[in-house]
């Protein structure tokens, strides 16, 4: 993972532009560690920070094609990078190194634009010509990776990585849009990625074949252990992450790029869970790791090093919704540890439960059709929750998050089945995610492959969600909590949590624009307005944790 600022179409004076992009790109430093690199000229300033992945001696960025002048910065990993060189690349280029990344630059000279439906990979990049100055942005296919924009009050437009390089920048800072490129010679958003499982109105009607879910999950993963240095698995305890470390256990032993020809530069496996001391997650991920067997770490933290750190936390996931700083807390403190043993990049389950009707209020669908919608509906909105804060959690301390149920490959197996073999039915013994259990029966342990979902940040201990309501109750008084709507009369907070959060949300980022980057917050416990109509009981509830969907949850309070 890494940091990228671009200056593009530049109305102002360069050199100052120059100075103010080195000065705003060191906000995102902690994305990229490894090096840093700039590119300008008059018209543009190009600046990167790298997380060294692939190719980590000559992998350096900007890269700057050498036959066409035009300068490449990413944030990304290219899964198929090698195919892609193989089978789409037609003329001589002069390669100058074997990152991954690399290979854009001439795709984009032989294919143009719609080359980023080619790959397979997350990404956030730009691609600047300065023979004309035109430039190119692409977001990859579900928003894993960031990406941001805006424009100064001179007309210069500015492309990060993470809001906090721009907040101060642009009067108006806007999310680039998932699975969409922009020309700037053609000034208009394109949607590149279009998958027909995702059309309006289409309900997919294919079988529940176990085999090809199985087998199309296995290469997601397998695809995505393209690494040159130290790399582990996120072990939660619930069988989404159990089930991605499972498989890429099975090919630790080996070189992936080489096709499994080479031993693995870094064979043993590393696995991590984080929580409360006692945490309901952690003998479940135990459990997983010696069923693996990873070497595994478990790292416990306190609840007062946890509220302490929500400062900390809420400026690097840059967002203020409450589910998303209660779960991103516990990864944020693991993932300090993990650097600190070597760690680079990291495999996790995000995804899972968009694509499967994971959540517990999907007990209540009551039919396919909406089960398939609410699917959709929840995918398209990821990169403002589970991504982002997959993302800026690792991110923050050099760490790359790769999440292979999110693969679009595999999205386009499990999105094609009948939702109808996805909904739950406890009368017939089929619980949430049922066929994906069922797919990969025996390759984890049954007591976790049959475990009902926690939420992450239920599951690192109940007490941690308790301990943030009852801080929050401390530093939000009775009278400034009904005077919350004048305070925010945009998206005003329902709960003291949610004021706290909001609050030092504002400290931070004092642009009025970056609370419209914010979704508004659950207001029901299953986090989605949508489902409302499924049990009108929901509509009351204001916490989003998954405990609170009553009747659903065993051990519902």
């Amino acid at each position: 993972m890494c940091g990228i600022f671009t200056v593009l179409d530049i109305k102002g004076n360069p050199v100052e532009l120059r100075k103010l992009a080195i000065n705003r790109v060191k906000r995102i430093r902690h994305r990229g560690p490894d090096w840093s690199g700039v590119y300008s000229d008059k018209r543009a300033v190009i600046c990167h920070e790298r997380l060294a992945i692939v190719d980590v001696t000559h992998g350096a960025q900007p890269l700057v094609d050498k036959g066409t002048g035009r300068v490449l910065s990413v944030n990304g990993e290219i899964y198929n990078h090698l195919e892609l060189r193989a089978k789409y690349l037609k003329k001589p280029h002069d390669f100058q190194t074997a990152s991954d990344c690399e290979p854009i630059l001439y795709l984009y000279d032989e294919l143009g634009p719609d080359f980023v439906r080619l790959m397979n990979g997350i990404f956030a990049f730009v691609i600047y010509d300065p023979r004309d100055g035109d430039f190119f942005i692409a977001r990859d296919h579900i928003g894993i990776n960031p990406l941001y924009w805006g424009r100064d009050g001179e007309g210069t437009l500015f492309v990060a990585s993470e809001m906090k390089a721009l907040y101060d920048v642009c009067p108006k800072v806007e999310v680039f849009p998932p699975g969409h490129y922009y020309k700037g010679s053609e000034g208009k958003l394109v949607k590149w990625y279009e998958p027909a499982w995702a059309a309006p109105g289409k309900i997919p009607d294919g079988d529940a074949d176990l085999e090809a879910l199985r087998e199309a999950l296995v290469s997601a993963v397998k695809r995505q252990l393209m690494c040159d240095v130290p790399y582990g698995l996120l072990i939660s305890g619930g069988v989404d992450s159990s089930i991605i470390a499972a498989v890429a256990a099975r090919f630790s032993e080996k070189r992936v790029e080489s096709g499994d020809t080479e031993r693995a530069w870094w064979p043993r496996m590393h696995s991590f869970s984080v929580g409360l001391p006692g945490a309901p997650d952690t003998k479940y991920a135990r459990k997983v790791a010696e069923y693996i067997g990873s070497q595994h770490h478990e790292i416990e933290f306190t609840v007062q090093e946890a509220l302490d750190a929500i400062p900390d936390v809420i400026y690097h996931l840059e967002t203020f919704d409450v589910t998303t700083i209660r779960a991103g807390t516990p990864m944020y403190l693991m993932a300090r540890v993990i650097k600190s043993m070597g760690i680079k990049m990291v495999l996790s389950g995000e995804g899972s439960d968009e694509i499967f009707g994971g959540y517990l209020y999907f007990h209540k669908a009551p039919n396919r059709v909406e089960f398939h919608e609410e699917l959709v509906r929840k995918l398209s909105l990821l990169h403002l929750y589970d991504c982002l804060r997959a993302n800026k959690a690792m991110t923050a301390w050099g760490v790359e998050a790769r999440v292979p149920f999110l693969d679009p490959e595999f999205l386009d197996t499990a999105m094609n089945i009948d939702p109808a073999h996805k909904m739950i039915r406890k009368d017939e013994g089929r619980m949430e995610k049922y066929i994906l259990r069922k797919a990969f029966d025996k390759w984890v342990p049954d007591e976790v492959l049959w475990r009902q979902k926690e939420q992450f940040s239920d599951g690192v201990g109940y007490s941690w969600i308790d301990s943030i309501k009852a801080h929050a109750e401390k530093e939000v008084s009775d009278s400034a909590m009904a005077n919350a709507r004048h305070r925010f009369p945009v998206k005003t907070p329902p709960t003291k949590e949610a004021y706290w959060f909001r609050t030092i949300f504002e400290e931070h980022f004092k642009n009025p624009s970056a609370v419209d980057l914010v979704p508004d917050g659950p207001s029901i416990a299953c986090s989605t307005p949508t489902a409302i109509r499924w049990d009108a009981e929901w509509a009351k509830l204001a916490d989003p944790s998954g405990r609170a969907v009553r009747g659903v949850h065993d051990k519902a309070n």
